[in-house]
This record gives C-alpha cells, sequence and structure tokens, in this order.
C-alpha cells in the first residue's frame, strides 16, 4: 500500500483516513509526487492495484487509485478547514466505493470526538442541530453521532465552572516491565531505582513552584499518571504527597487520582498510604483477564495476582469507610484488540471484570504508536493481530450496562484498531472529572515530572473560553536524568506560560 501526495499539509487528514480503511496495512508514503510525470515509480505505482494518490496544485485536487483518477475538487485557498473537510469527503467516498467498507466516525481522525458536540452544545446548538452538522460535515453515523451527545451533555453537568479553576498532574515515568503496545515515556523500576529520590526531590521543586504561582486560583482536581506511579516505594509516595499537601491548598479538590496500574506495583503499604492522603480514586488495571496475552504482551503479573490486589484495595477501603474516613473508587483499564485475542477472550475478560465489580470501567481499542516495541517488532506479530470490530465494542457496552454504567468520556487515537474509540463508563456521580477535562480542554492542566505537558486554556475578558488558539502548551522534558539535571528550567517555562 503506498500514499503518494505532493502537498504535506494535507497529508495527516489523508493517511487516517487511508489506514482506517485498510486495517493492518501500513501505508509507505511518498511526498513529491507528480502523476503527470513518467518514470520507474509512477509506472510501478500505477501497477499496484492499491496505490492512492493524491495531487495538489493552485486550484484542485485530483484523486488516484490504482493508477486511475477516481475524484477531484476545487480549492478554496481562503477556506482551508472547508477544503480539508470537502476532501475528506471526497477521499472518504472514493475509498467506500474502492472497499465496500463504511467507517463509524466517517472522516474523522482526530482524537477528541466529542469536542465537536460539546462546543456545539456551549454555543447553544440543540441534539439536532448537532446531529444535522456532524452528519453532513463528518460522515458520522448515527450510532457514534448519539454516543458523543450523550456523552457531552454528561461532561457539561460534571465540568461545570471552570474559571479560575486548574488541574495539577503529576508525572511518575517508572514501570515495572515495558509493555508490547506501549509509547509513553517509561522507564523500567529496576534499572532506575537509584535516581527515584532524586526524581522525588525535582518533583517537590515543581510543587513548591506550583503553591507558590497558583496560590490564587483553585485547584479542581489531582491526578497521579505514569508509567505507573506505584512503581515506587510507599515512603517516597508518601513525600510527594505530603510535599503537595504542605504546598498547596487541596480544601476545593473534586477528586484526587493515583493511577496504580500494575497489580505486580500495588502493595499494602503503598494502598495505605493512598487511604491515608485522602486519595479518592485508584485503577487497576489488568488491560485482559487472559494469561497468554499478558505473557505476550510483558506484564509480569498473572490473572490471579490482578484479582488479589482488587480485593485488598476493596477491603483496605472499606475498612477506612467504616472508621469513618474516605475509601476508593476503584477502575480497571482494558485494551481491546490485543495479539492473539479474538471475540471469545473479550467475552471471558469481561465476564471476569464483571464478576469483581469495579467501580468504573475504562476500555482502549488498541493503537499501534510508532515508538512501541509492537510496532518496531511488527513482523513478529501482525500475524496474530486481530482489529477490534463492532461486535467486540457491543459486548463491551452491554458488560457496562450490566454493571449499572453509563459512557461518559470519550477519545479515539492515530492507528486505532478497528476506527472505533477509547470510552470510559461510569455509574452516575462516580465518574471520573480530570478525564474529561485533559480531553475536552475546558481547564489549565499544570503538569509535573518527565514527559509531562502543561495546557493553558487562553480565554476571553469575561472568562469564556477563546475560540482561536484556544490551547497553549510547554513540556518537560522526557529522559528522567535530564529532567533532574534541568528541572529548574521546566520551572521557568511554566513560569512564562502561566505569567
Amino acid at each position: 500500500m503506498q500514499l503518494l501526495i505532493n502537498l504535506e499539509s494535507f497529508l495527516y487528514d489523508a493517511y487516517g483516513l487511508v489506514s482506517a480503511f485498510y486495517p493492518g496495512e501500513k501505508p509507505q508514503v511518498v511526498t513529491g509526487w507528480n502523476p503527470r510525470m513518467t518514470g520507474t515509480e509512477i509506472c510501478a505505482w500505477s501497477k499496484a492495484g492499491d496505490g492512492i494518490g493524491l495531487d495538489v496544485d493552485i486550484s484542485e485536487i485530483t484523486i488516484y487509485i490504482g493508477g486511475q483518477v477516481a475524484g477531484a475538487m476545487a480549492i478554496d485557498s481562503s477556506n482551508r478547514s472547508d477544503t480539508k473537510n470537502r476532501l475528506k469527503r471526497l477521499l472518504y467516498d472514493c475509498l467506500q466505493k474502492r472497499t465496500g467498507r463504511s467507517l463509524p466516525w466517517g472522516t474523522l481522525t482526530g482524537i477528541r470526538p466529542t469536542k465537536i458536540a460539546l462546543k456545539q452544545f456551549q454555543a447553544g446548538a440543540s441534539r439536532e442541530e448537532v446531529r444535522a452538522m456532524m452528519a453532513d460535515t463528518y460522515l458520522t453515523s448515527r450510532e457514534k453521532i448519539d454516543l458523543s451527545c450523550e456523552i457531552a451533555m454528561r461532561e457539561l453537568r460534571i465540568i461545570g465552572d471552570s474559571r479560575n479553576k486548574y488541574s495539577l498532574y503529576i508525572g511518575i515515568p517508572f514501570c515495572p516491565s515495558i509493555c508490547l503496545y506501549c509509547s509513553f515515556s517509561s522507564y523500567p523500576i529496576g534499572v532506575y531505582r537509584d535516581r527515584v529520590a532524586s526524581y522525588v526531590e525535582a518533583v517537590k521543586k515543581e510543587i513548591a513552584f506550583v503553591g507558590e504561582h497558583f496560590r490564587d486560583r483553585v485547584l479542581d482536581t489531582v491526578y497521579f499518571g505514569g508509567g505507573t506511579p506505584t512503581s515506587i516505594s510507599a515512603e517516597a509516595l508518601d513525600e510527594i504527597i505530603t510535599c503537595l499537601e504542605e504546598s498547596v491548598d487541596l480544601s476545593a479538590v473534586r477528586e484526587f487520582t493515583v493511577e496504580a496500574g500494575r497489580p505486580d506495583s500495588i502493595t499494602e503499604a503503598k494502598l495505605r498510604v493512598l487511604l491515608k492522603h485522602g486519595v479518592s480514586r485508584i485503577s487497576i488495571n489488568p488491560q485482559t483477564m487472559q494469561q497468554k496475552t499478558l505473557d505476550l504482551i510483558g506484564r509480569f503479573h498473572t490473572v490471579e495476582q490482578i484479582k488479589e490486589t482488587y480485593a485488598l484495595a476493596r477491603r483496605l477501603s472499606e475498612e477506612q469507610k467504616a472508621a469513618g474516613g474516605r475509601g476508593f473508587l476503584i477502575n480497571m483499564d482494558l485494551i481491546v484488540g490485543l495479539p492473539g485475542e479474538n471475540l471469545a477472550d473479550v467475552r471471558d475478560t469481561l465476564r471476569q471484570v464483571e464478576a469483581m465489580a469495579p467501580d468504573n470501567l475504562t476500555v482502549h481499542s488498541l493503537a499501534i504508536k510508532r515508538s512501541a516495541r509492537l510496532n518496531i517488532e511488527w513482523d513478529k506479530y501482525e500475524n496474530i493481530l486481530q482489529s477490534a470490530d463492532h461486535d467486540i465494542m457491543d459486548e463491551v457496552m452491554a458488560s457496562a450496562a450490566r454493571m449499572g454504567m453509563q459512557p461518559y468520556y470519550l477519545y479515539r487515537q492515530k492507528q486505532i484498531s478497528g476506527n472505533l474509540e477509547n470510552i470510559g463508563f461510569a455509574r452516575e456521580g462516580e465518574e471520573g472529572i480530570y478525564n474529561i477535562l485533559i480531553m475536552e480542554e475546558q481547564e489549565d492542566i499544570v503538569a509535573l515530572g518527565a514527559g509531562s505537558a502543561c495546557k493553558m486554556i487562553r480565554r476571553n475578558p469575561d472568562g469564556s473560553i477563546a475560540t482561536e488558539q484556544k490551547v497553549e502548551r510547554c513540556e518537560n522534558v522526557k529522559d528522567v536524568e535530564q529532567y533532574i539535571a534541568r528541572v529548574d528550567e521546566m520551572i521557568e517555562r511554566k513560569r512564562e506560560l502561566y505569567c
């Protein structure tokens, strides 16, 4: 499969659609191409039945498939957004005719489809107006439009008034091992254990800056992510959270989450530290309940460990509540589309998760990222990859409904399996607020730690969110050693962003 294009500004959108129509393929991109030229490259491409070319000139875009003209459209240079959407609809039509397939999300290739509905509702649009706009502009299916509207309306109720508020993300980039599909900035704790103390000191310096610089603003949510935050010791976790309590006003915090994640990183001592500090949400993330898959993807724990760790967290939480304290809400993450897994495997995983009865369920459709080992070692696994599909997502939706949960946030990723989505489920009143805020970009996210990224939401004088150049970012360096050495520089980046 080749994707040939002579103007890279349309490459991202074209590549996303082509990849969605040809799941499992990794199109080879050829830029600087001109179909009117002759030569070995274009001759070879013309003979390839599934080659796709986009020829962009001053006034027109022509689409070629298999060496033949499949469609053309005029360019309006004064309105790039409209041109892009019309191009995607034209390319979608050409690929739909070629493959006989339809995509549930239509031409949408971005990661936040619910933001479209959310923004329309905030502007006063009705549900029917949102439905019509998404169908006409993006060719989205009625099922996905209704899902987007349902989630967006729920998000509006949960977010509330976000003016003068911010959320705090603290990244702990260590893990027991690096999973096959992982593309995060994660480091094996066994190799980096002697750097944890220095890392904690660097994070504490950033926390002290937040306490000083944001003293006149309201902290809304706190989220410890990674990596796997519980990879570090109970003492190190206690040190960071104690620093947070001493430096920052937590009195208005609606939610305090620690993504415990890997069962092989969780101990009773760590859970007791989190409960002592009033952490309100944790994740225990099996990804699958199939031992063969856990072994394949590099998660060095057993299915039984998942159940034991969950039972321990639930017991300690109930003890805390019985003593008049605050217990945990427990989320579990799953991934569908993992190598070697089929519908029967997913059904069995959901059955086992239902028996544990978590408070939240988050289900990801596998996305194969460029830096993940699964992509780098593609040849090893491509024959056992089975794309997630509607049948699998139907099973997920039914399982969540049996547990009394509704979808409350949704996002997508590049190269996502089956052109589907990642979706979080919760019972009413138990939704993860930070998950919504980070996806819908309704509140500043101040991010600390290696590899983290701040998001500042630009606002109008009246406090409403600006529509143009809405989000500004600054990032911390990903490398742990560099982060420790340059933490003062990372603080200055934040000072400049939030001046």
